[in-house]
């Protein structure tokens, strides 16, 4: 997996749960929490933490499914690897 490829894929989705992104990538929430990291730090996405759960009594939901991560809408000029984004020209990895 790269990690072009997962911004690309955010970007593309504007919003994905982190089980989605583990379904597509074949990778652990553990992974692709850290590969993720990147992007937020960058300002290109925005985490949006787990909830407490959905207000039911099974307590059966996956709190993957609630772990979203969301393309900044700030950051659509500049698609994933071409650039840092501040105009200077360095790569953005």
């Amino acid at each position: 997996m790269i990690l072009t490829e997962l911004g690309s894929y955010v970007q593309t989705r504007k919003r994905v749960s982190l089980g989605d992104l583990c379904a597509a990538f074949t990778a652990s929430p553990e992974t692709i929490r850290d590969m993720m990291a990147l992007w937020v730090r960058k300002g290109r996405v925005i985490h949006h933490p787990p909830e407490a759960g959905c207000g039911g009594s099974c307590c059966s939901c996956d709190p993957t499914l609630s772990e979203i991560y969301e393309w900044a809408a700030t950051a659509e000029q500049t698609p994933p690897g071409s650039g840092c984004g501040c105009g200077c020209g360095q790569s953005g990895s």
